[in-house]
Parts: C-alpha cells; structure tokens; sequence
C-alpha cells in the first residue's frame, strides 16, 4: 500500500541540530592567527631588506608588488589553512616575480620561504579549549591551554575542543505514555568533556551525537512511564535519564552532568479532563478530612455525654450556658420547647431574676418577653393549687395594693 506524504516538516529538536555548526572537526589543519600573521610580516621586512642589499636600492612600486605577494599569499592561507596551500604559496612566490618584475628575486623568495612555513605553526589556544594534535595523520598528543608550535608539513590540528559546561536543548514531540496519552516533552542536558581526544578521535560530531542521544532516551523513559508519573516524578526520570546517558556517552570522553525538564505538554482535549480529576482527588480529601474530624467530635461528644449522665446538674448548667450564650451574641428571642424549660427548671430561675430586677437587687439583664413568661411560669409553679385564683385576681389588679409578704413570695 502505497502512502503518499507531502514535504517532511522538521521538528523543533532537528532545526536545533542541524542549525548548530559542527564543533568536533576543525577546517584546515591549523588556524592562521595575529601571531602568524606578526611573524610573517617580520620576515617580510627581512626579506625586503635582504633583497635591497644585495640588488641596490628597491623603488616603491617593486616593494608594493612584493608585499602585495606576500599578504595575497597569506590572505590564500588564512582562506585555506592546508599545508599543501602553503607548498603552493611558496612555489607562487619563487615563480611570479622574477617574471612580473623581470629581476632576480631568489634571496627574497628564500627569506620568506621559511616565514610561510613557521608562521602558520604558531597556535594561540585559549583557557577554555584544548587542541588535539596529529603528527602524519596519527594521534600525538593534547595541548593547550597558551602558545603552542606546530612543526611545518608534520603536524596538524584535528580538533579544538571546548571542556567548558554545554547546555543542549533536546524534546521529543508526540510521544506515547505507557498509558497511550501523546505528550511533548522538552528537557536540557548538562555535559561537559572530560577527554579531548576521545571526543575527537572516537565520535565524528560529538554535538549531535549528545543531543540525538538524549532525545532517544527521552522517548524510551516517556514511552515507559505513565502520564502521572512524568508529572510527579521529574527529578527521578532525570536522574535516570543521565545514568543512562551518562553510560552512553562515557566511551567518547564526555560526561552528563544532569537532565532536567523544561515542560510537559499535553493535547488541549485532555486537559478538561485531567482538571475533572484534579478536582474530584481534592473533593475526597476534603472529604476524608471532614469525616476524620467528625469521628474525633463525636468521640468529645460520648465523653461529655458519660460526664452528664451521672451528674443532672452539670447538663441544666451547660443548657442554660448554651441559651445565654445564643441570646449574648444574637441579642434576639431563644424559642425552645417547654419540655426542655421543664427539664433545666428554668422557670424558677427566671422569675427570681425578674423579681430581683423589680426590686432592685439584681440587674435587669432579661428581655420583657422573658420576664413576663417567666414572672407567671413562676408564680404558677410556686403557689398552691387553692390559691391560683387569689393569685391572679392579684396579678389583675394594681402593684400598689400587693402585700409585703406576697412580693416576698
């Protein structure tokens, strides 16, 4: 079955890798420097004046067409930095003047000869880098950091190495979970070489070679973890994923410091639903707390509960704090059954309050609606049954004509 596919779009990772230029092999077998370029003007000055001394007196326009040479000649090797363009530069120089110029310029060509030769040998190499010689085309040693001299047409440069920290930048795109939920992951890798010359010598691009690594294994750990756990777990997985990179990339002289992860991604239709779940996990400890609390108020409640039950007292205190309590705070009206005043005796309790208050013994504290039910609760409950109707023929009548002794009572 054939499958026709429009042009391939690149991913974010490959743009990344393919965009970075290669730092593993260097373009030419040395780097012609300020101090190449130094000694060779040195040895074009000698030149000159070894040519001047032994032709007589050099014009202006001869000594233009020899430096001209010259610095076109560098300019070629700065270009090209092979030995065999150096070979050809000298031959260049032996050849053209004497036929441009028509004289005889071998002392110079001989003096600048061993200029073309020694300057280019002459490498800066900074603090940070170290520079991987090779002596005919076999491994020689490392050098670096400061001035280092290459032997002419012998030696070259097969790579400046940086042994500096690296970040690199790596994802995978649309991969599956354990539990098939396509996510995008991106994540940095922290790596440095600890070996120049196996980086050179044993892997082409070390570069891409750390960053295709990463991204390989990062796909693995994603297609082997669920989406849960790439949520919750990202410091582990990143100390697993550079183990496993670090055991990779060990053999090329290169170690992962650490592998961390940016973000996780997921597809915007399944984020309504993890959100769902967020919420109902949220909703069940709330839950689970609320019954906890529950269980430990019902257990005060049994032991208050066996507290009361031996002592009536007690529980008419604690009822009569309990309505004080709402009344203080409200400032309004407590209905509660007559059974539960019948039960804390509160008739009594009120009346004498109210008849303390209209003497003056106490202060008024209660509501008019409380004394008046429980001034007549009282008077009710305390006189007898014969004498319930002088009692409210009494009560009818004006305060003024009340006994001293009934009051009392």
């Amino acid at each position: 079955m054939l499958k026709i596919t429009g042009p391939r779009t690149w991913t974010r990772s490959e743009r990344a890798v393919d965009d970075q230029p290669p730092m593993v092999r260097n373009r030419g077998h040395f780097r012609f420097n300020t101090v190449s370029a130094l000694f060779l003007v040195l040895f074009l000055v000698m030149g000159l004046a070894a040519q001047a001394l032994s032709s007589g007196f050099l014009d202006s326009k001869t000594i233009a067409y020899l430096a001209g040479g010259v610095f076109g000649a560098a300019a070629v090797i700065a270009f090209l930095p092979f030995w065999p363009t150096v070979v050809v530069a000298i031959a260049c120089l032996w050849a053209v003047p004497p036929v441009v110029l028509e004289g005889n310029f071998f002392l110079f060509a001989a003096v600048i000869t061993p200029g073309l030769l020694i300057a280019p040998g002459f490498e800066v190499i900074n603090q940070w880098d170290k520079a991987v010689l090779l002596r005919l085309g076999k491994f020689h040693r490392v050098r670096g950091p400061g001035i280092i001299f290459l032997l002419p047409l012998v030696d070259s440069v097969a790579g400046y190495v940086d042994t500096r920290i690296r970040v690199s930048d790596f994802s995978a795109e649309k991969s599956l979970t354990l539990d098939t939920v396509p996510v995008h992951v991106d994540a940095l890798a922290f790596w440095m070489i600890w070996d120049p010359m196996k980086a050179v010598l044993e892997v082409q691009d070390f570069q891409q070679a750390v960053t295709l690594s990463a991204q390989t294994a990062l796909r693995s750990c994603i297609g082997s973890n669920t989406l849960t756990t790439l949520l919750c777990e990202r410091e582990r997985l990143g100390e697993d994923l550079q183990r496993i990179l670090d055991e990779k990339t060990n053999p090329w002289g290169i170690t992962l410091i650490s592998v961390e992860f940016k973000e996780i991604l997921v597809p915007e239709e399944l984020e309504d639903a993890l959100s769902r779940v967020a919420q109902a996990e949220r909703e069940k400890k709330s839950r689970e707390i609320l019954g906890e609390a529950e269980v430990a108020v019902s257990s005060k409640y049994a032991e208050a509960a066996n507290l009361y039950r031996g002592d009536p007292t007690a529980l008419r205190l604690r009822a009569m704090s309990m309505i004080y309590e709402s009344m203080r705070n409200k400032g309004g009206l407590v209905l509660v059954p007559s059974s539960a005043l019948e039960t804390m005796n509160l008739g009594p309790v009120f009346g004498a309050a109210s008849y303390g208050a209209a003497a003056g013994a106490v202060p008024d504290v209660l509501p008019e609606a409380v004394k008046k039910a429980a001034g007549g609760g009282a008077a009710e409950r305390e006189m007898p049954s014969g004498m319930e109707g002088a009692a409210e023929s009494e009560r009818s009548g004006p305060h003024s004509e009340r006994a001293p002794g009934e009051e009392e009572r």
